[in-house]
């Protein structure tokens, strides 16, 4: 599990924007982008080539699960 004091100094590297822990990945709250990246083994894979691009669905879904803007 990734601590919060990490969690909040962690932002998307493509566009600097915040990251909400979902299970076990970090999603970007940018609308643009709709990031997300994988954790293995508490690591955060923050490679944006091998990060996955949601659907605005499946992000607005998940920003309106912790209770973020869209």
């Amino acid at each position: 599990m990734i601590s919060k004091e990490l969690l909040n100094i962690l932002c998307c590297p493509e566009t600097k924007a915040e990251l909400i822990l979902d299970n076990n990945t970090l999603v970007s709250v940018d609308k643009n982008t709709r990031r997300r990246y994988r954790i293995e083994d508490d690591i955060p894979i923050m490679l944006i080539d091998e990060s996955e691009q949601l659907s605005l669905e499946e992000w607005t879904k998940i920003m309106k699960k912790y209770g973020k803007e869209t």
